[in-house]
């Protein structure tokens, strides 16, 4: 028979996506009685469906893709036969186990956190409701639950086979044709792969350019790479009507014209949901896109937040940021709030797209006098040598001689980044920046380039 200490934990982990796992083994290690809750697989969307499986996916096609650039740099590797098998088994035995987190579960109890399979939903201050069960937190609830994929209300849509990164990413066999519903980081990166696999793809993206939050000439030179890959982009018109007759869809566009595809792959953003876990009960408005939270990332006294939901950026390495600082402040180790001027971003595109802080419309709307340095990739001497396309822009806060946002396109741009993400995060002086000596020939020198060129 169960007794109230079963019941009854210091802190309850509502969500084990990677931050939310870290918190609960973490605090765990640390002697606290953990209780981790989570209707889904231990890990998250990012082991099983998101990164870990998607950069197999990318890293396949890139392969590919270099393959094919042996004609006009070393010679001639005939033809290039994509398999995806290959990457189908990769993605099944090397980073799922066929979607089964027995060994994440057993990490996580291996560190003394108790672990119910279950949906939880706050109670009320304190309290966890799991399936009808009640548990008592008396330190604290941290929610981790993420987001799922948006699906746009357009009409049709939901009564059709539609796929979302999910069944793109456990697909076994691929189609012949693919309609993507999206241009941002997730629709590009996956339209890219498709294509280079054989897969005939168009990009329907409702905003006037594809990766609409980045710089626009990020946008076109990705566009650009897109096409020469074989891809059909559509920018600038939304999807009306969407039907399927059991083996075909047919996408009918704003502007009357109609495309098919064996396939329709939703990619257009995100979606939280925090009142369905209750943050209502605590405070939080019943419609809250996200829960907002102060710099220890609370909600509410008692009650933590991290990862997506917080709408701090839709990235592991947020919620792993975020778990850090709620580990902390729950144990009342000392340590520095959470910031977000410097924050990282990287389509995994080829080239890739590497972005920090603020992009120039946002500097200039926030911030009137900016600076602005770009200088395109193929100028630079590694980007002649390697035949690469892309560029590396700055940004700058003219009054206080600061960069405040930067972008790296090119080969291993996410790479480059990182430079520029010390400089943002930790202020450095532009004439400091200016002074370094730049390894050469390397791709990063191209930011003394830019930070030359800033005007």
């Amino acid at each position: 028979m169960a007794t109230d200490s079963d019941h009854t934990f210091d802190v309850i982990v509502i969500g084990l996506g990677p931050g939310g796992e870290h918190v609960a083994g973490s605090l765990a290690e640390r002697g606290l009685r953990v209780l981790g809750v989570d209707r889904g697989l231990v890990g998250g969307e990012c082991p099983y469906w998101g990164c870990i499986p998607s950069k197999m996916m990318i890293r396949a096609a890139d392969a590919l893709a270099e393959a094919r650039r042996v004609d006009g740099l070393a010679g001639s590797v005939g033809e290039v036969t994509p398999d995806w098998s290959v990457v189908a088994k990769r993605i099944r035995e090397e980073a799922t186990d066929s979607w089964d987190d027995t060994v994440a579960v057993d990490r996580l109890t291996g560190k003394g956190a108790t672990f119910v399979r279950g949906t939880g939903t706050i109670a009320g201050p304190g309290r966890v409701d799991v399936d009808g069960t009640a548990y008592t937190a008396t330190k604290g609830i941290v929610v981790n639950t993420g987001t799922t994929a948006a699906v746009p209300p357009i009409e049709g849509l939901r009564d059709t086979p539609y796929w979302t990164n999910h069944e793109i990413v456990e697909a076994t066999e691929l189609p012949a044709s693919l309609v993507v519903l999206g241009g941002g980081a997730i629709g590009c990166e996956l339209s890219q792969v498709m294509a280079r696999f054989g897969v005939e793809v168009t990009i329907v993206e409702a905003a006037e350019r594809i990766l609409a939050l980045e710089e626009p000439e990020a946008s076109a030179a990705l566009l650009t790479a897109l096409e020469a890959d074989g891809i059909t982009v559509r920018q600038g018109v939304g999807a009306d009507k969407v039907s399927h007759d059991g083996s075909t869809f047919t996408v009918t566009l704003a502007d009357g014209s109609t495309l098919t595809a064996e396939k329709l792959l939703v990619a257009t953003g995100r979606r939280a949901d925090p009142a369905a876990v209750g943050l209502d009960t605590v405070g939080l408005a019943k419609d809250s896109r996200t829960a907002p939270v102060d710099d220890r990332c609370r909600v509410s006294d008692g009650v933590w937040a991290v990862g997506d939901i917080t709408g701090k950026g839709a990235f592991t390495h947020v919620s792993m940021y975020q778990a850090g600082v709620v580990i902390r402040d729950v144990l009342g180790d000392d340590g520095p709030p959470a910031e977000y001027a410097a924050l990282p971003r990287v389509t995994f595109t080829d080239p890739e797209v590497g972005a920090v802080g603020m992009t120039e419309a946002q500097a200039r709307e926030k911030l009137g006098n900016v600076q602005v340095g770009l200088t395109p990739l193929g100028e630079t001497t590694r980007g002649w040598i390697a035949k690469a396309d892309g560029l590396i822009k700055v940004v700058a806060d003219a009054d206080r001689g600061v960069l405040v946002g930067a972008t790296t396109m090119g080969p291993a741009g996410g790479e480059v980044l990182g430079a520029l993400a010390v400089a943002v995060h930790g202020e450095v002086p532009i004439e400091r920046l200016r002074s370094m000596i730049y390894a050469y020939p390397t791709l990063h020198r191209g930011i003394e380039d830019a930070l030359g060129r800033l005007a």
